[in-house]
């Protein structure tokens, strides 16, 4: 899955609301994502208007292997709205 070009930090910490990550505070031009699903799981992610594309993609590795997953099945779940 090719991932979108111009997602904002703001909106993907909103679309990891569905992965149970919160923003738990935020420090300048960073915020602090935590999900206690299946143990507890910190992100930083820039609240920049454009992320790069490999910053996007390292954060959904992240989360990836958090969940025991990978990287394309965490941006279908998130990107693939119908």
């Amino acid at each position: 899955m090719k991932l979108p070009r111009d997602l904002s930090g703001s909106e993907l910490a909103r679309e990891l609301q569905d992965f149970g990550y919160r923003v738990t505070r935020q420090s300048g031009s960073h915020m602090r994502l935590t999900t206690i699903e299946r143990g507890e799981h910190h992100l930083t992610i820039p609240a920049h208007a454009a992320l790069r594309i490999g910053t996007l993609a390292a954060i959904l590795s992240a989360v990836a292997a958090h969940f025991d997953s990978n990287r394309e099945d965490v941006a279908r779940r998130l990107f693939e709205k119908t």
